[in-house]
C-alpha cells in the first residue's frame, strides 16, 4: 500500500501548492473508518481508497478529488456519517463522498427497468459535480484490476456491468486509456479463451515478423526528422478486446485483420500536424475512406487529432494520429482536463470542454420519456462514432456513424424531423434509411402535415431522433385514442339507454382513479378496459343484470311494421355506429353508416332516407366487417393471426390475399363482430403484434347495394 507521504509526493509533482495537511489527515482517517475491514484478497480494506486515489493523480486532479478517493467508501461501508465528513473537511468534500457514495449503491446490473431507472439517477447525480463520476471510474478501474479475488458469478456480474456501462461512459468522456483498460479487463472475465487466442497469435506474429512497432517508429521519427518537424512518436499493439471486437464486426479471421498496430505523433503546433499529414500520405499509401480530421470538426467531448490509415513497411495497415501536445493532454485525460492541475494551478487547456454540459443536455433531452428508453437513447450516446455531414447553407452537423437523414433532420430541428417526406444527398435524392458518410451534404425536403412514422424507429440511429418519433407517436396516438374512446363510451352509453355527458366520465374517472375524462377516453381508446366497465362503475345495477341480449332481426330501430332489412356491403355498419336506411323497391331497407360514399349518390332523394339506430343491449357477433392486414412472410404468422383472431371471439367468415411480396403479404380477412367496440378491441390485438405491418378496416365502395 503506498503510504501517505508518497501519495503526496505523487501530489506534488504537478501541483506544489497542494494542501498535504488535509491529504494526510483524509489518510489518517480513512485508515481508522476502514481498520479492521478486510477485501476478498485478505488485504487490508483501506489499501482500495488508497489505490483509487494514486490512480487519479495520474490524471493531476486537484486535493477534493484526491481526499474524496480516500474517503469514498466511509459513509457507506463505516460508522462514519456525512456530517461528520462536513466537520472535518467541508462541505464540498462532503457532497462529492456523499455522491460517490449514492451511484455505488444504484444497482446498475439488477432487472432491465430497475438499471434503466437507477442509470438515469446515476447520470442526473454526475451532471452537478463531474469529479463523482472521476472517483467512481477509478474506483471501477481498482476493482476490475483485482476482480480475481471475487467469486465467478460476482465476477461475471460486475464484468457485464463494466463492460455495458462504465467502460463506454469513460469513453463518452474522453478518457478513451480507461475505456480500452476496463473493456480489456472486462473481456478477460467474460470470454478469457478468446483473449488468451487473441494474445497467442499475437506472440506468434511477433516472432514470425519481428518487432514491427519499433522498425515503424524508427521510419516515421527519420522522416519528422528529414523535415526538421519537432515531434514525438509513440507506437503499440492495440489491445485484446479492441482486436477481438474487430473480428467480430468485421467477421475476419486473425491472419486477414489489418491496422493491430496504432502509433502517435505528438507536434508542437497544429500546422506542424497537417505537414505530418503530408509527408506520412507520401511516404506511405492511404488507405481511402479512413481519414478523420477531427481538428477541424472536433469531437462534443473535446477530442481533437487526425487519424489516417497507411499501408506501411511490409504492407501491414496501421493507423496514425496526429496532434499537438495540448490536445493530446484532453486526448489522454478526457473531462479529468477540465480539473487538471499543473504547477499548483488549474491548467487552462483552450481544448478541454466541460463535460458537465453533454450530462445535464443529455437528462434534459430525455426527461419525458421511460426510463428503459432513457438508457437506450443514451447507450446509443455513447457508444457512437462520428461522422461529419453538411446543411446546405455550409453548417457542420455532427452525427454518429451509422446516422441517416432522419437523424440529420432531428439534429437540425424536431420540426424539421417531424415534417421529413425525404433527403438529398450531394444533390441526388436517396431514401430516408441511407447511411450517411463524412463531408456530405444534406439538404432535407418536408412537407406540412407528414408526421413521423413508427417505421422510423427502425431507421435512426440517435437517441435524439428516437425520443422525439416517440414522443410524436404517443401524442398523435393518444388524439386518436381519445376521439375512439369518446365514441366507444357513446355507443356503451346508449346501449343501456342512457347519455353520454363530460360530467358522467369525469365522474367515472374519479371513481377509477383518473385524472379526467381525457385520460379516461385515451385509455378506452387504446383497450386498456372497456367502455361497458365505464358504464357498469356508474350505474353497478346494471352489472348485476347484464344488458339484453338482441336478436338480429330485431337490431335496428325506427323501421315500419312491413319493412326487412340488411346492412350494406360497402361499408358494412356495426351496431354502435351510426346509421340510416335508404329504400330499395322490392328490396326493404338497407343500412349504410352515416359516413358511407355511397350515400352521395342519395342527396336528391331524400324521400328514400330512413332513420335509424341500433337497437341497445348485447348483440351477438354475427356481423360481417372485413379487415386489411399486411403481415410478415414467415412461417407459421397467418396461422398466429388467425389463432388471435380467435382468441377475441371473432370468428373467421372469409380469407382473400390482394397483394404477394417477398418480404410481407397482404390480405382481406372478413371477421363476425359484435359490434364497434368489438372490433375496435380485434384492431388493437392486432397493431399489437410484430408480425402485423399494419391493420385497418377494409371498406370496398365497389360493393354497392
Amino acid at each position: 500500500m503506498i503510504d501517505v507521504e508518497d501519495l503526496i509526493a505523487l501530489v506534488r509533482n504537478y501541483n506544489p501548492h497542494t494542501d498535504a495537511e488535509l491529504i494526510r489527515r483524509a489518510y489518517a482517517y480513512g485508515m481508522k473508518m476502514h481498520d479492521g475491514q478486510f477485501r476478498q484478497s485478505g488485504e487490508s480494506y483501506f489499501t482500495h481508497p488508497v489505490a483509487v486515489a494514486a490512480i487519479l493523480t495520474e490524471q493531476r486532479l486537484d486535493d477534493a478529488t484526491i481526499v474524496t478517493a480516500l474517503l469514498h467508501d466511509t459513509i457507506e461501508d463505516t460508522r462514519s456519517t456525512y456530517t461528520e465528513v462536513e466537520g472535518l473537511f467541508g462541505h464540498e468534500i462532503a457532497e462529492l463522498v456523499d455522491g460517490v457514495t449514492k451511484l455505488t449503491n444504484l444497482q446498475l446490473s439488477s432487472n432491465a427497468s430497475k438499471q434503466a431507472e437507477n442509470f438515469r439517477k446515476l447520470l442526473m447525480a454526475m451532471s452537478k459535480d463531474i469529479r463523482v463520476l472521476l472517483v467512481k471510474l477509478a474506483d471501477r478501474l481498482h476493482n476490475m484490476r483485482t476482480i480475481k479475488s471475487m467469486r465467478a458469478e460476482k465476477q461475471a456480474q460486475k464484468a457485464r456491468e463494466t463492460m455495458e456501462i462504465f467502460a463506454p461512459l469513460a469513453g463518452r468522456m474522453g478518457m478513451q486509456w480507461m475505456r480500452e483498460e476496463l473493456e480489456d479487463l472486462a473481456f478477460k472475465v467474460l470470454n478469457p479463451e478468446a483473449r488468451t487466442s487473441i494474445i497467442r497469435r499475437f506472440v506468434l506474429l511477433q516472432k514470425e515478423s519481428g518487432d514491427v512497432i519499433s522498425k515503424i517508429t524508427h521510419d516515421i521519427r527519420t522522416l519528422m526528422d528529414k523535415a526538421g518537424i519537432e515531434a514525438d512518436v509513440f507506437g503499440r499493439a492495440k489491445r485484446p478486446y479492441s482486436i477481438w471486437r474487430k473480428m467480430e464486426e468485421k467477421q475476419l479471421a486473425f491472419s486477414r485483420l489489418s491496422d493491430i498496430y496504432g502509433f502517435r505523433v505528438i507536434t508542437e503546433n497544429v500546422e506542424d500536424c497537417y505537414r505530418v499529414v503530408g509527408l506520412i500520405h507520401q511516404r506511405w499509401r492511404a488507405v481511402p475512406g479512413r481519414f478523420k480530421d477531427y481538428i477541424s470538426q472536433p469531437k462534443t467531448n473535446g477530442y481533437r487529432s487526425i487519424h489516417t490509415t497507411v499501408t506501411g513497411r511490409d504492407g501491414k495497415r496501421v493507423e496514425v494520429q496526429i496532434r499537438t501536445r495540448q490536445m493530446h493532454e484532453v486526448a489522454e485525460a478526457g473531462v479529468a482536463a477540465h480539473w487538471s492541475y499543473r504547477d499548483g494551478e488549474p491548467a487552462e487547456n483552450p481544448f478541454a470542454v466541460d463535460p458537465a454540459k453533454w450530462l445535464s443536455s443529455l437528462t434534459e433531452r430525455f426527461a419525458e420519456g421511460d426510463h428503459e428508453e432513457f438508457l437506450e437513447n443514451v447507450k446509443l450516446e455513447m457508444y457512437s462514432d462520428q461522422v461529419f455531414c453538411f446543411t446546405p447553407k455550409g453548417d457542420v452537423i455532427r452525427l454518429p456513424k451509422g446516422a441517416t437523414p432522419i437523424d440529420f433532420a432531428y439534429a437540425i430541428h424536431t420540426r424539421i424531423g417531424n415534417s421529413c417526406v425525404g433527403a438529398k444527398v450531394d444533390g441526388i435524392r436517396v431514401p430516408l434509411w441511407t447511411r450517411l458518410k463524412n463531408g456530405q451534404s444534406v439538404d432535407i425536403i418536408t412537407a406540412a402535415g407528414q408526421r413521423p412514422q413508427a417505421t422510423w424507429l427502425d431507421i435512426v440511429g440517435t437517441g435524439r431522433a428516437r425520443a422525439a418519433i416517440r414522443k410524436s407517436l404517443r401524442e398523435e396516438d393518444r388524439s386518436r385514442f381519445v376521439k375512439l374512446g369518446a365514441e366507444l363510451a357513446r355507443v356503451a352509453f346508449e346501449h343501456v339507454g342512457r347519455k353520454v355527458s363530460d360530467k358522467a366520465l369525469r365522474t367515472a374517472a374519479k371513481t377509477l382513479g383518473m385524472v379526467d375524462e381525457i385520460e379516461l377516453l385515451a385509455r378506452l381508446g387504446s383497450a386498456e378496459f372497456t367502455a361497458r366497465e365505464v358504464v357498469e362503475t356508474l350505474y353497478p345495477e346494471l352489472a348485476q343484470h347484464g344488458p339484453e341480449t338482441v336478436e338480429p332481426t330485431r337490431a335496428v330501430i325506427g323501421l315500419g311494421a312491413d319493412q326487412s332489412f340488411r346492412r350494406a356491403d360497402c361499408c358494412q355498419p356495426l351496431p354502435g355506429e351510426r346509421i340510416v336506411g335508404i329504400t330499395y323497391r322490392g328490396q326493404g331497407v338497407v343500412i349504410h353508416a352515416i359516413d358511407c360514399p355511397a350515400l352521395e349518390e342519395f342527396e336528391e332523394e331524400p324521400e328514400r332516407w330512413v332513420d335509424l339506430h341500433w337497437q341497445p343491449g348485447q348483440h351477438p357477433p354475427a356481423y360481417t366487417a372485413s379487415l386489411k392486414i399486411t403481415i410478415s412472410n414467415d412461417a407459421g404468422v397467418l396461422g398466429h393471426i388467425c389463432t388471435l383472431i380467435g382468441q377475441q371471439k371473432a370468428n373467421i367468415s372469409d380469407l382473400h390475399f390482394i397483394d404477394r411480396k417477398p418480404d410481407f403479404y397482404s390480405l382481406v380477412v372478413e371477421v363476425e363482430l359484435r359490434d364497434v367496440e368489438h372490433l375496435h378491441m380485434l384492431l388493437t390485438a392486432l397493431e399489437a403484434e410484430t408480425d402485423v405491418s399494419q391493420v385497418e378496416r377494409w371498406r370496398d365502395i365497389s360493393r354497392k347495394p
